[in-house]
């Protein structure tokens, strides 16, 4: 094997003794893990972690984590036994609302491919039968569910990886990351330096002390969760050989924010159902090595049993049985929680080399190293990080207010039924656009994202619900599809169709990419031709090595030197701020250029539909017409007397542009285009319109509709790839494919009942098989039927039924070309 590039991995938990197996997997082997606890015992997480592995989640990127963790655990074998117990799971309803989600999360299984079944009352008691039967609505039992054996994984990766040549030290103190020239080139402990061209934080709930090492803000809160074991319980005893065997299922009752798992004759209970309990780090004191045991160990902290009270008398009811035993163990275990709930993946956008792979529970562990190892070695994983990684947090959320409010509130909410929607509560007006004030005033009705306001609708429109005419009226929605949505929409579509709209595109990434070897730089990374003259637009995409689709982007040439890229988010910025910079120092060839955010001094009007050219020239003397300013072009003008830059493209489908002008003239804009657009019967017009409208048009979402893990012939984006550029990250890997040789293709599905309004993710079936999943949905006002896309095998054809399954219930679809609205782009272009 080779022996470079040398690798250091700081913890040597369950993440980073799996990062070392994959790595030495891969053929990388000069590789060494620290820990500063004990190698038998380091202390951490996984030290006390009771193991339980429930795969299914809303999110297909961590279900694939879970269920990699599964299979290798499962071959992770000594003596015949292996790291897992199948023990199956089962998640148990006591409320309607809970076993509507329970039909829901079954979904989810068929979407994701886990095998799973819905069980009525009496079959949770025959599988289960310690419950009480008469407490349930039903149960979602999962087969492939089951225990990790956490610790005993670890002795037996630390073993096959020493064997293959991974050095261990334990009881060794991670003091510093050394750094120069942006990048890392060791690790100092207390008692030596160790040379690493590679760093690879690990360090569970550690993990922000590690990255301020660097100069990085890892965004992660340690939290304390309880965990009890009871006395023996006599309904549990016979069923076990071993002391901690296991037998039953893993059990969830989130209705009570509680599992459990057998432990011989005892119970083993974990509960949410308390306040929360932030952990300084600064308190959890220093162990001698020698100290550390199963009961004393820096994430074991003392239990406080007035805060599991409650927890334990849900339990005895839903288990009768453990009404004789009591509490004989317990304690408040640290993890770590962050501020959107997921892991944190990937490298540093600022120091070359130093990677993070934190907040990652058991469950995921061997899928999260699989992935960072993959990443590591190939610079890109197979399974989409884009949730997980550790750049997609904007700068406000970082700040240690934003991490400790957020973190604490996933907690409360880890096991809430939740819309797909719903917004936090606190914090919020963190991120708000100049038109904020006037939104306010027209009565928006604001979401957050990534730290930004945004309106969905505006009930000042609600006046305009009377004219609404009958083929634009919606209709009526269940509860679930109901949620954070409004008729009023119907109504912003019909007027951006048929009138003027303005809507606020502000929060949308800006960056500035600059310098003599902007050109060069873009034209590397994406697979348009960007070598136009100065005021040419083009969608473009950024692939990965192996084609995927690691973002989609607009870009408008403002000078020779100067591009605007619009961007999906800070990942983008990460990415091309790291290239960036490899390029102005010679590691590749193009030249000095600087890549810089601009959103937060900027903001954007969407000023669009047919009377838009209208509202435009009665305030400006540039040419906005046809000729003047045309379809995927952009120039500088005067509007209203505001400076701007207006490039000719629209999101929603019909005529207008994205104007962008300074912060500090974005009010005024919106006011001179607001005044002169009352002829006109101009409106602000939401989220909710803009994304039905989208839908309609075709337009894909990079994160739902396209992914790493789909390539643009899939996606139906062939139309953005440049056939006549001789180079470009990805191309090799898109040689031979086209639209008629990819296996899958994302297909548009008309919902044949009008009030069926599925939401994303639902399971597709094709001749009663799962096929796919839905990407994206809404409804289409302008069609007047749901909408939904989904990737389907290319033997699906156009014309063809299938059905979307939506709270156990199928609903036929009809595959159908897309798009759906303006299919030869009359609107846009006239």
């Amino acid at each position: 094997m080779s022996r470079s590039p040398r690798i250091v991995i700081i913890g040597a938990g369950i993440v980073g003794t799996n990062l070392a197996d994959e790595l030495v997997a891969r053929g990388w082997n000069n590789i060494t893990v620290l820990d500063q606890g004990p190698l038998n015992m380091p202390g951490g997480s996984t030290s006390h972690a009771p193991g339980l592995v429930f795969q299914t989640n809303p999110s297909k990127t961590m279900t694939t984590f879970a269920d990699y963790t599964v299979e290798k655990l499962k071959s992770l074998q000594q003596n015949g036994t292996s790291c897992f117990n199948p023990v199956g799971g089962l998640e148990v309803a006591t409320t309607e609302t809970r076993w509507a989600d329970l039909h829901r999360k079954h979904g989810y299984t068929a979407s994701w491919g886990i095998e799973g079944r819905l069980l009525d009352p009496a079959e949770c008691k025959a599988l289960y039968p310690l419950l009480d039967e008469d407490l349930l609505l039903g149960g979602l039992h999962v087969p492939s569910d089951g225990l990790a054996l956490a610790a005993r994984a670890v002795q037996l990766l630390i073993q096959r990886t020493t064997e293959a040549g991974v050095t261990y030290c334990g009881s060794t103190e991670v003091v510093d990351v050394e750094q120069a020239g942006g990048r890392v080139t060791g690790v100092r402990t207390t008692h030596e330096v160790i040379p690493a061209d590679i760093v690879i934080s690990c360090a569970g709930f550690w993990g922000p002390k590690i990255g301020q090492m660097v100069g990085m803000d890892v965004p992660l809160l340690p939290l304390a969760h309880q965990y009890v074991k009871t006395t023996p319980v006599a309904d549990l005893k016979g069923r076990n050989e071993l002391p901690n065997g296991a037998g039953l299922p893993i059990l969830r009752f989130q209705d009570q924010d509680l599992y459990y798992r057998e432990h011989g004759e005892r119970y083993g209970i974990g509960s949410y159902a308390h306040r929360p309990m932030p952990v300084d780090l600064d308190d959890l004191g220093v162990y001698a090595p020698q100290e550390i045991n199963e009961h004393h160990m820096p994430s074991r902290l003392e239990f406080t049993t007035e805060d599991f009270l409650p927890a334990w008398e849900a339990s005895q009811q839903l288990l009768p049985g453990l009404r004789s035993s009591e509490i004989e163990d317990g304690f408040n275990g640290v993890f770590s929680f962050t501020p959107d709930g997921g892991p944190l993946m990937g490298q540093s956008s600022e120091v070359d080399g130093f990677y993070v792979a934190e907040a990652v529970w058991v469950t995921h562990s061997a899928g999260v190293a699989k992935a960072m190892a993959e990443l590591i070695t190939t610079g890109r994983s197979e399974t989409d990080l884009g949730e997980c990684d550790v750049n997609r947090f904007e700068e406000v959320q970082l700040s240690p207010s934003y991490v400790s409010e957020t973190s604490q509130q996933n907690f409360v909410e880890i096991y809430d039924v939740l819309h797909p929607l719903q917004p936090r509560l606190s914090p919020r007006d963190l991120r708000v656009s100049p038109f904020h004030a006037r939104q306010k005033a027209l009565g928006g009705y604001f979401l957050e994202s990534g730290g930004w306001e945004r309106p969905y609708w505006f009930e000042s429109n609600a006046r305009l619900l009377k004219d609404l005419p009958t083929e634009w009226r919606p209709p009526v929605r269940d509860a679930w599809a109901q949620m954070f949505n409004s008729p009023i929409a119907a109504v912003e579509a019909w007027k951006t169709r048929t009138a003027v709209a303005m809507y606020d595109m502000t929060p949308l990434k800006r960056l500035e990419v600059s310098g003599p070897g902007a050109l060069a730089l873009l034209q590397r990374l994406s697979t348009g031709n960007l070598d136009k003259k100065p005021g040419a637009v083009t969608y473009t995409l950024l692939l990965d090595e192996r084609g995927g689709i690691r973002s989609d982007v607009t870009v408008a040439r403002l000078d020779e030197q100067t591009f605007q890229v619009g961007a999906n988010g800070n990942i983008d910025l990460a990415y091309l701020t790291r290239e960036a910079r490899a390029q102005t120092e010679g590691a590749v060839p193009g030249g000095w250029v600087q890549v810089r955010d601009t959103t937060g001094g900027t903001c954007c009007i969407g000023l669009w539909g047919p009377l838009a050219r209208e509202v435009v020239s009665a305030i400006s003397d540039d040419d906005f017409s046809n000729e003047g300013l045309r379809y995927f072009r952009a120039k500088k003008a005067r509007i209203g007397g505001v400076p701007v830059t207006a490039m000719r493209l629209s999101y929603v489908g019909e005529l207008g542009w994205e104007i962008y002008t300074s912060a500090d003239n974005g009010q005024r804009l919106w006011d001179v285009l607001w005044e002169a657009g009352q002829r006109h019967g101009i409106i602000a017009a939401g989220r909710a319109a803009f994304s039905a409208l989208r839908l309609e048009k075709g337009y894909r979402s990079w994160g739902a509709d396209m992914t790493t893990e789909h390539n643009p012939y899939e996606a139906g984006l062939s139309f953005a790839v440049s056939g006549a550029k001789e180079s470009f990250v990805g191309k090799e890997a898109l040689e031979g494919l086209s639209e008629d040789t990819v296996d899958r293709r994302l297909r548009c599905l008309v919902i044949d009942r009008t009030q069926s309004v599925v939401l994303g993710k639902e399971p597709v079936f094709h001749e009663g098989r799962p096929a796919g999943y839905v990407t994206s949905a809404a409804y289409g006002y302008t069609v007047g039927k749901p909408i939904a896309y989904s990737y389907l095998p290319s033997s699906v054809q156009i014309g063809d039924t299938v059905e979307i399954e939506y709270f156990g219930t199928r609903i036929p679809a009809t595959v159908t070309a897309d798009p759906l609205y303006d299919p030869e782009m009359k609107r846009l272009r006239g």
